[in-house]
């Protein structure tokens, strides 16, 4: 078993570690996650509790964190779109608070391109009319290595090459509301995250986020904030004071692509 890499660290000092999905939540702060141009229409909402909201201009579309202190989980991350402002949800996208802060980031920097993308053409990203193939999402996945299996009951699932992460795509409808896309970090009975992604989201908004999980540029964290159950799979990039003779440093993951649009 490899070394914990982490053990003669100062809790507080800030490392930079791969893999993603294992790194934690990282601050759970809605300015870290929502690059959105405030000054430019978006209107913010936030709460002495912690609640937050973010609203397009449109008033189509939504983003929401709601902490949820002294409970069984931290609070959740939601995304949504209706089709008219105030109507029914047309897709969501749900996140657990413990999903790292970078995989937010991406997708809701991808959701602020397709509005302006919509905004300044006659397409329709947003709404799935010229949604790409769910290919674009876990083309990467399969290039980076991950495994891949399928199921007679319409899904198939793609598992990170530590056994420490999944995405599983619904591509035959149920009718059912199981989500089209769901991942996780760590094990799926026990994972340290979820984000599920409802049918009708746009596949660029998926591919993003497949994008973030599997970067391979680190992220930083302190190290009293990085879960403590998988600290030995864990690759850490800052320079630390070397290891006692004898000690394998920890590997590295396989290099993966970067996404371009």
């Amino acid at each position: 078993m490899p070394p914990d890499p982490l053990k003669n660290l100062d809790p507080v000092q800030r490392v930079k570690i791969l893999p993603r999905h294992l790194a934690g939540p990282g601050p759970m702060d809605p300015h870290t996650a929502w690059p959105f141009p405030f000054d430019e229409g978006w209107t913010l909402h936030e709460s002495e509790n912690g609640v937050a909201f973010a609203v397009s201009p449109c008033l189509r579309l939504w983003t929401h964190f709601h902490p949820e202190p002294g409970t069984s989980g931290p609070g959740t991350w939601t995304i949504a779109a209706n089709r008219v402002p105030f109507g029914p949800r047309t897709w969501q996208i749900t996140f657990d608070a413990t999903t790292p802060v970078e995989l937010l980031h991406g997708v809701h920097a991808e959701l602020l391109d397709l509005y302006l993308e919509d905004l300044h053409s006659d397409r329709n990203h947003l709404f799935g009319d010229m949604t790409p193939a769910a290919y674009e999402a876990y083309a990467p996945l399969v290039a980076q290595g991950w495994g891949h299996s399928v199921k007679t009951d319409g899904t198939q699932t793609f598992n990170c090459w530590d056994g420490l992460a999944g995405v599983r795509h619904r591509y035959a409808s149920t009718g059912s509301d199981v989500p089209e896309w769901m991942a996780w970090g760590g094990y799926l009975s026990e994972p340290l995250w979820q984000a599920r992604f409802s049918t009708g989201t746009p596949t660029a908004l998926v591919a993003a986020f497949t994008a973030s999980l599997i970067s391979t540029e680190p992220v930083h964290r302190a190290v009293t904030d990085i879960p403590s159950q998988f600290r030995r799979q864990l690759y850490l990039t800052t320079p630390v004071p070397k290891p006692a003779p004898g000690t394998p440093p920890a590997g590295p993951p396989p290099p993966g692509p970067k996404r371009t649009r």
